[in-house]
């Protein structure tokens, strides 16, 4: 039996009723039907997601780190279909590479936790290949992800994915399902990348400070927490309120911030050349 390795996050799924809830949500299919997709796994394990997608989508790419995993599902998964492995580090992999010209990438793993946040924004980067990514995170991660201006989850992490994905949490799954069981809750979630951006940031460098800056003392107004920034009349000539917290922001209202901190920028700048 294949022994979880700790440093690689490894909690393999094991619960038949969640995996076929999984592959239904989904709903893979073959490269003849759907020759526009390239369904790709990140993390394999043993292959109990691998093997009911290539039944249906016969031909999958996976991308695994661990060695014994993929001697496991070489040796198990011959015959099923077509799998080709590449044995990488999925924080260093270049998945637009597996995208032939004109299709699309169909991502889906079960995410190492200690790593889900830094690979998202990696895959982020690389979202004009990709049509949707159906992940298993921790369940807290995702209510995070998924929350909107008001919520109690709403910070930093959600804000900075609305401009590139919607989010949309499918359902939840308990430690037992997993060996070893985790000792948090999971979600599934599905992640779809904006057919066209849902508001203009002018900087995103501008954007990624304002929204750091906001959340790093999230009970102050951002009259306090953006002074470094923005000043008191700079926040209201963005249209926003300066008394108001980041918590009740909308990440349209981050952007205008950035629009701001950027146009402030270039003025100090004009005036000292």
């Amino acid at each position: 039996m294949h022994i979880p390795r700790k440093r690689f996050g490894q909690h393999f799924l094991h619960d038949q009723a969640v995996i076929r809830s999984i592959v239904d949500a989904i709903d893979p299919r073959s490269n003849a039907s759907r020759p526009e997709e390239r369904l790709v796994e990140i993390g394999p394990g043993l292959g109990a997601i691998t093997a009911p997608l290539l039944l249906r989508a016969r031909t999958l790419d996976a991308v695994e780190i661990d060695r014994d995993a993929i001697a496991h599902l070489q040796q198990t998964l011959t015959g099923t279909g077509t799998l080709r492995i590449h044995e990488a580090d999925a924080l260093r992999f270049e998945f637009s590479s597996l995208a032939p010209p004109g299709a699309q990438l169909r991502l889906v793993g079960n995410l190492p936790y200690n790593i889900s946040t830094p690979l998202l924004f990696r895959l982020i980067e690389q979202r004009q290949h990709i049509r949707d990514m159906h992940f298993m995170l921790q369940k807290e991660v995702v209510d995070r992800m998924a929350a909107q201006a008001g919520d109690d989850d709403y910070g930093r992490l959600s804000v900075m994915l609305a401009p590139w994905v919607a989010v949309e949490p499918l359902f939840d799954i308990g430690p037992q399902s997993f060996r070893p069981p985790p000792r948090v809750m999971s979600t599934f979630v599905r992640l779809t990348p904006h057919a066209s951006a849902p508001f203009v940031i002018a900087d995103y460098r501008s954007y990624s400070r304002v929204v750091a800056a906001a959340f790093s003392q999230r009970r102050k107004t951002l009259r306090n927490s953006l002074k470094q920034l923005l000043s008191m009349e700079q926040i209201a000539q963005a249209g926003i309120d300066p008394r108001a917290r980041a918590e009740v922001i909308a990440p349209a209202g981050f952007a205008a911030l950035a629009a701001q901190v950027k146009y402030e920028t270039a003025t100090r700048a004009s005036c000292h050349s």
